[in-house]
């Protein structure tokens, strides 16, 4: 149990080193240092900037080194014999729970942990990793505390489309595209839910269209509902859905500009993706590319008081939605039992 291991690092190299292990572990293939991070949330940068690329690597080479040190099984080989770049993924046959002594404190983690998962709508994840403890012979306390909780938070589909996937079981859902003002049924027969920039997405055969289809879960409007027997559908053996989604998807694109103000001296990551900063004597005036509003204020709260969004609207409203969907999941923390 790794996650119990790196609970000393900062928040976002955690998320970051639990994105990684997602991703490896829900491929078959051998991943590229490039796939890895146009694919792992905390990996992006510009390609073309030769220091962004640099600091990619030193920051992925000491991921791998730590992943090592906490025993995660990580395999380095290609998918075929003309790939020149080596790849990377996680051995699932080797990926199992050792017996492993917890002391106080981190059954304690591993609680907080449990109780995250039953509110980010993962309690059969939970259930399970808990047995599993318990069949082991560690005790763990899930209402046990350390003084710090950090925060999950999953879209409404997530918990739906992950069962349905597991029983393989058809399910209906009303789908909202950007360029249609009114959402359309959608019939599918899920393979699976995965991780792709930061956001969530299901992968499965669209009954309507006859096709392979994927649906982002924060497009999904009302209730996601199952129809159909358990063990309806095979899902197929030889299709890899984060490279599914990442096809679909196509290239990362930044042809909107934010310009946001930013104390001096701070938040050095944002100076160096901007393509504009002017000095002023109280704040610095930032600009910044982006493709995704939503992707953006995700990243701008990261950086709390020392960044305040100028413009354009649509930036500085997905902020302030962030900050109330943090600041409800904490209220809701607060009062878990």
């Amino acid at each position: 149990m790794w996650a119990a291991s790196v609970y000393g690092v900062s928040r976002s190299r955690t998320e970051r080193l639990v994105n990684l292990v997602i991703c490896l572990l829900s491929t078959r293939r051998f991943l590229t240092a490039a796939q890895i991070a146009a694919t792992v949330p905390g990996y992006e940068h510009d390609l073309d900037d030769a220091r962004e690329h640099e600091a990619f690597q030193r920051k992925f080479e000491r991921d791998k080194a730590e992943l090592r040190e906490l025993g995660v099984p990580l395999e380095t080989g290609t998918a075929s014999a003309f790939d020149t770049e080596p790849g990377y993924r996680i051995a699932r046959r080797e990926y199992a729970l050792p017996d492993i002594p917890l002391q106080p404190d981190e059954a304690a983690a591993v609680g907080i942990a449990a109780r995250l998962w039953q509110h980010a709508g993962l309690a059969a994840a939970a259930s399970s990793g808990l047995a599993k403890l318990r069949a082991a012979g560690v005790d763990v306390d899930p209402q046990a505390t350390l003084g710090l909780e950090p925060m999950v938070t999953v879209d409404p589909a997530f918990a739906p489309l992950t069962a349905a996937a597991r029983d393989r079981r058809e399910v209906r859902f009303d789908y909202r595209v950007p360029d249609r003002d009114a959402p359309a049924r959608r019939r599918l027969q899920p393979w699976g839910v995965v991780c792709w920039r930061g956001r969530w997405y299901v992968v499965g055969h669209d009954l309507d269209r006859d096709a392979t289809r994927c649906f982002r879960l924060s497009r999904v409007v009302g209730v996601v509902r199952a129809a159909g027997e358990p063990n309806a559908y095979q899902p197929p053996t030889d299709v890899d859905l984060i490279s599914h989604v990442a096809r679909w998807s196509g290239p990362i694109e930044r042809p909107g500009r934010a310009t946001v103000l930013v104390t001096p001296g701070r938040a050095a990551g944002l100076r160096r993706w901007a393509v504009e900063v002017t000095a002023g004597p109280e704040a610095d005036r930032v600009v910044l590319p982006y493709g995704d509003a939503c992707w953006l204020a995700g990243h701008l709260v990261g950086y709390g008081p020392d960044v305040r969004v100028i413009d354009p609207p649509e930036v500085r409203e997905a902020v302030i939605q962030r900050l109330k969907e943090i600041a409800a999941g904490h209220d809701a923390l607060a009062v878990l039992p």
